[in-house]
């Protein structure tokens, strides 16, 4: 039975009434949120200025990296962006407060205390009220950085669907918070640890936007290639900003759009495949699960390839810096 013109029409009216009450809402939470952050000066001055503004995370710094080349990275990452024409802002949760853009004394903090967990997104409320310090991911950054008014973000790979996850349910929370918030995220795909078909099938359901920037093919973080095609294909900063305006025009803006960059030099294939599978069976051999995979992996690459996978992911991150800054100014 097909509902009646009045029926139609209250219909109409009470999905627009919800939608203004889920945006008062939604504004409240922000406004309150936002008084609970500590900008840097730079950040602040910037966002005064209205100048563009690039959101970087914290948790490559205190758990991707190995010191003191963490460090060292994290300030080059955060000067790229400026010769781009932004300003960065790096996220992180030091002693019970949210930082958006760090001063200089609380990046060494995030790059060289012991005491620095990694957070997601639920994470945040309960470091807070504790007092703790965190390095944030990619969801918990993406979060973080909405909340600020901050809507581009450089990162290195994004989280997905773990391997076995039809066993364990083993998926990242990036995939769950980017289909809630307005963010453009410049990636190098997804991590090649992970199962990447599965997770652009996520990425599919979730209304997740993907654009391959320079390439046809989704990068698979150490490689450029992971296997897969992708269906739209963007090469100027400038195409990019474009579509960022037409999803806000369209209203598809709270599901981020995700910018896959491939890095310019892979690793050699073989070598990857065979440290991918001895690190998997390590980490199934010593009961490695959940949030802990990503960083053991990670670090497995980086002592069995004998520091390839470390110079890889320091370019991964530069490039993706580079052209977070270039859309942020494009955007202006």
């Amino acid at each position: 039975m097909h509902p009646s013109a009045p029926e139609m029409k209250k219909s109409k009216e009470l999905s627009a009434i919800n939608a203004r009450a889920y945006l008062l809402i939604t504004s409240a939470k922000v406004v309150h949120m936002k008084s609970a952050i500590r900008f840097s000066s730079e950040v602040s001055a910037a966002m005064a200025a209205k100048k563009p503004i690039v959101a970087l995370e914290s948790t490559i710094i205190s758990h991707g990296l190995p010191r003191p080349t963490n460090l060292s990275v994290a300030i080059e990452c955060e000067e790229i962006v400026r010769t781009y024409g932004a300003i960065p802002a790096t996220i992180a949760l030091l002693d019970g407060v949210v930082h958006v853009g760090l001063e200089v004394n609380e990046l060494q903090a995030i790059a060289s205390r012991d005491d620095i967990s990694k957070a997601s997104i639920r994470d945040l409320a309960i470091i807070v009220a504790s007092g703790k310090s965190a390095a944030t991911t990619v969801a918990a950054t993406a979060h973080i950085a909405a909340v600020a008014g901050i809507k581009i973000f450089a990162t290195g790979g994004l989280g997905g669907v773990h391997r076995g996850a039809n066993e364990s349910f083993d998926e990242s929370a990036d995939l769950t918070a980017l289909s809630q918030l307005d963010m453009t995220v410049v990636c190098a795909g997804v991590k090649s640890i992970l199962d990447v078909h599965a997770t652009l099938e996520r990425l599919e359901t979730l209304a997740i936007g993907l654009v391959g920037y320079k390439t046809n093919r989704f990068p698979g973080f150490y490689l450029t290639d992971s296997g897969f095609e992708l269906e739209h294909r963007v090469d100027s900063a400038e195409e990019i900003s474009a579509i960022i305006r037409a999803r806000t025009s369209i209203g598809t803006q709270f599901k981020s759009l995700i910018v896959a960059n491939p890095v310019l030099k892979e690793m050699n294939r073989a070598v990857h495949d065979r440290i991918l599978a001895s690190g998997l069976e390590r980490a199934a051999r010593e009961g490695i699960e959940g949030k802990a995979v990503t960083p053991f992996l990670l670090e497995h690459f980086h002592s069995a390839s004998e520091g390839e996978s470390l110079s890889i992911n320091t370019e991964i991150i530069k490039s993706n810096c580079a052209l977070a800054a270039k859309i942020a100014v494009a955007l202006q």
